[in-house]
């Protein structure tokens, strides 16, 4: 499952968006109709996990946990603390609940990033900040594959 690509949208008042239809497809055709938002760790925007990669991911979290350690029970209920359940009504829309627009800084306009396995959903006015100037995107990339 992959998905691809730089997509703008808005939200409506009550703060449903429509997923773009690239993404919807993806999602259909795995068979997947369950979606998990979470606000990233690392920066303002929310991601969306299709069901069984959310799955994958508390999953590995949960090995790397002993139960009866506390700071790592508390790392997996924060971690769990900030997930929804996502489901997309007949018109390929969902809601972003208030909290989520609020931790992500989404006032109306919205830019869905493909993110391979998962989907990054950013406030438009920030969503050039995830990104590294060409320069020196072509010199980590270089570091990264040799």
């Amino acid at each position: 499952m992959r998905f691809l690509g730089n997509i703008e949208a808005k939200t409506d008042s009550k703060g449903r968006v429509f997923l773009p239809a690239t993404f919807r497809k993806v999602l259909q055709s795995e068979g997947i109709e369950q979606l998990v938002m979470r606000k990233d760790i690392h920066q303002p925007c929310l991601v969306l996990y299709p069901d069984s990669v959310w799955n994958e991911r508390v999953d590995a979290l949960r090995s790397r946990v002993n139960e009866w350690d506390k700071t790592g029970k508390m790392v997996v209920r924060q971690y769990m603390k900030e997930a929804e359940t996502i489901i997309l009504d007949g018109n390929g829309r969902f809601l972003i609940p208030r909290r989520y627009l609020e931790m992500a800084g989404i006032t109306q306009s919205v830019r869905f990033i493909g993110m391979t396995d998962t989907i990054e959903i950013w406030a438009s006015e920030k969503a050039e900040e995830p990104f590294m100037d060409e320069a020196e995107f072509s010199a980590e990339l270089m570091q990264i594959m040799s």
